[in-house]
């Protein structure tokens, strides 16, 4: 049991992830009616404390940039599939987390509200459970996450920072 578990939970969360992505994506690309509500109260609501425009559809987090992570994170979860690219769904559970750790707590925490389209909470409730199952590949894939962490600080540190026995986040000199 558990076996299959491990081996078919992430594939499921894959479809299902991106599957939620990629419906969401013709509301977003098409500025259908609901999504001028969602993204509208947004940017009202900022607009109450001087950062008017930020969910414009020119906005930092417009529905445009929204719906290209979410592109971006369902491509990724698909490739994931392919199994010499199954860390892929790592990364997108990474981006997954990032954009519906936004969406909840926008919906729970500012005049959005649960049902912002009064179509019974449907969209709130996909987000949730999406976004507590990639956490859980987050967890799930940790050594993948802890290996990619590593890497990117071997890019953006100097090497004699990462050497055993040479100083912590020195700065090179040139």
């Amino acid at each position: 049991m558990n076996c299959h578990l491990r081996t078919y939970a992430p594939i499921a969360y894959s479809l299902v992830a991106s599957a939620v992505f990629l419906d969401s994506l013709r509301f977003k690309f098409t500025n259908a009616p609901e999504t001028q509500t969602i993204f509208g109260k947004l940017d009202a609501w900022a607009s109450g404390f001087g950062a008017e425009g930020l969910f414009a559809q020119t906005g930092l987090f417009s529905q445009y940039v929204i719906g290209s992570a979410e592109l971006v994170a369902s491509s990724l979860l698909l490739a994931s599939l392919v199994p010499a690219l199954k860390r892929l769904r790592v990364l997108g559970a990474l981006i997954a987390v990032a954009v519906l750790s936004g969406a909840v707590n926008f919906h729970l925490f500012t005049p959005l509200g649960i049902d912002p389209n009064n179509a019974g909470g449907g969209l709130f409730a996909m987000a949730v459970v999406v976004w507590l199952c990639s956490i859980a590949m987050l967890v799930a894939g940790r050594g993948v996450l802890i290996e990619l962490g590593r890497a990117v600080a071997r890019v953006l540190l100097p090497s004699r920072a990462l050497s055993p026995g040479g100083p912590a986040l020195t700065p090179a000199r040139s």
